[in-house]
């Protein structure tokens, strides 16, 4: 006889989502997320990022269940307080590779942070961005002049990354958008689609007089002079849903919306 699934429960500090947790705990039985096999995450896509982060940072990946009472929630399933144990029979897992960023400064720091959504490049004054981009060491941009530039992974195709004209990658499809903001020069230059062991450099022209600052996610860092991105397989997180609201299907179906 196999031992129970152990779950913890964790929620977004909003009103809606403090009460539904009070109501779950009451229902079932929860360990410390550092004792459990699952997660059941309470919010928005916000918090299902917050969430998924942590476990990163942890180095400790199990699966998540989210229900949305935030806003969106595409990343999330609906919030339903009776039939959990059902729900998550059910379940169809969805694996998540998280990109890798890693930043070097003008000053010669360099840190390494992990994006699930997207990895950006956006110019910090009113002068435009100069970069060089390279696919695999090879130089294929020697200078985009821009606001800005994005590598999404499919999970956050729709995101970010389709506010900027990106194209919508379906989950599974090992494969990365690398998509301009504002492209300047040059002008018929909409983006990329690449294979996901594409390591992907980019470097700040001017870096001094142009400065740029690069975000995985949520986290910026200032005045980089070079960003290298890449796809990080060890770090593979796993999102559980509901068969009627599978995240494959939902993001077929964004590239239908209006």
């Amino acid at each position: 006889m196999s031992a129970p699934i152990r779950r913890a429960l964790v929620a977004s500090p909003t009103n809606p989502a403090r009460i539904a947790a009070e109501e779950l705990a009451n229902l079932y039985d929860w360990v410390p997320v550092e004792q459990a096999d699952m997660v059941i995450a309470l919010g928005g896509d916000g918090f299902m990022l917050q969430t998924l982060h942590q476990m990163l940072e942890a180095r400790r990946s199990v699966p998540v269940f989210g229900m949305n009472l935030g806003t969106v929630g595409f990343l999330m399933n609906e919030w339903r307080l009776d039939g959990l144990d059902q729900r998550l029979a059910r379940t169809r897992p969805f694996k998540v590779s998280p990109l890798s960023m890693t930043a070097r400064t003008i000053s010669g720091e360099t840190r390494v942070l992990p994006a699930i959504n997207e990895v950006s490049l956006l110019r910090e004054t009113r002068q435009t961005a100069k970069l060089e981009v390279t696919v695999n060491d090879r130089i294929v941009l020697p200078e985009l002049v821009c606001d800005g530039i994005l590598a999404a992974t499919p999970a956050g195709s729709t995101a970010y990354n389709l506010s900027a004209n990106g194209p919508i990658l379906p989950l599974g499809s090992a494969l990365i958008a690398l998509t301009p903001i504002s492209a300047f020069r040059p002008r018929r230059w909409r983006g990329a689609i690449l294979p996901e062991k594409a390591r992907i450099g980019i470097t700040v022209l001017e870096a001094e007089k142009r400065p740029v600052s690069a975000v995985a996610d949520q986290r910026e860092i200032r005045d980089v002079a070079r960003v290298d991105i890449e796809i990080d397989h060890i770090r593979d997180l796993t999102l559980l849903f509901d068969p009627e609201h599978a995240l494959d299907d939902r993001i077929t179906m964004e590239q239908f919306v209006a």
